[in-house]
């Protein structure tokens, strides 16, 4: 059975997802199961990272699940529903106030691209290969889930991807853009959760406001006066006072969200 697998560890949840014989990939309650995950995952206080993965080390995942759409996928109106729950679901990933974190083992192509295009970071193996070759299959891919990856990669880059539908080694992928870090395939594991660990031992407000800021930014519309002031924040908060302390005081801070 496929399903999106929860765990939590202490402040780092993990989600992975889990299509046992088909490299992962995704089919619809899947997608369903990964918004309503982090629905829940971005309201609770007590979680400052997310890691996503593919169960085993073979796929993150291979794409959607084909054979669905020959009954999900048949109509427009079944399309219009199918991606529109696609792309709640990397919405959901995309706003997260925490930051998340792609841990990528083998195949990351099609679907499995766009979850981690819209992570925050994304660590990979050596091994590791992506794309979206869905111009053999005779179709395009549905604008609300080429967003996450055009913001990421940029335009150039989404046409090789798109146009020629070359699958990528993680090397030329990390000089892409569209890789955070490559690292050799035993350690990747390891360095995702460290890269985890790090983010945790940060001010958790103020890692959502780095995102928001982020994203903000990236309008290119100018600050105004108000959004200026609303920067900073952060001199009302407990977490604020306990840093400064923490650094004066050469201890490590206790950081509470507050």
């Amino acid at each position: 059975m496929a399903t999106v697998d929860l765990q939590i560890q202490g402040e780092i949840a993990t989600l992975s997802l889990n299509n046992p014989g088909k490299l992962n990939a995704i089919d619809l309650a899947m997608w369903e199961q990964l918004a309503e995950i982090m629905a829940k995952l971005t309201v609770d206080r007590d979680i400052r990272c997310v890691v996503l993965r593919g169960a085993g080390d073979e796929a993150f995942a291979a794409g959607g699940d084909l054979e669905e759409f020959v009954t999900a996928r048949a109509t427009l109106e079944q399309a219009l529903h199918y991606h529109g729950r696609v792309a709640a679901a990397l919405n959901a990933i995309a706003d997260c106030p925490h930051p998340t974190v792609a841990l990528i083992q083998g195949a990351c192509i099609g679907g499995g691209l766009e979850i981690a295009g819209v992570c925050d970071l994304r660590i990979c193996g050596e091994t590791a290969r992506f794309g979206a070759p869905i111009n053999r299959l005779g179709f395009s891919m549905y604008p609300g889930e080429m967003e996450g990856l055009l913001r990421l990669a940029g335009a150039a880059v989404m046409k090789e991807i798109l146009l020629e539908g070359r699958i990528l080694a993680a090397a030329e992928a990390a000089s892409k853009g569209l890789v955070t870090r490559v690292v050799a395939d035993a350690q990747v594991i390891d360095e995702a959760y460290a890269t985890a660990r790090r983010i945790c031992a940060g001010a958790p407000l103020v890692a959502g406001w780095h995102k928001q800021w982020i994203r903000r930014l990236q309008t290119g519309a100018p600050l105004s006066d108000a959004e200026k002031a609303a920067s900073f924040a952060f001199l009302d908060t407990e977490d604020y006072r306990e840093g400064l302390a923490a650094f004066l005081e050469k201890r490590k801070p206790n950081f509470k969200a507050r």
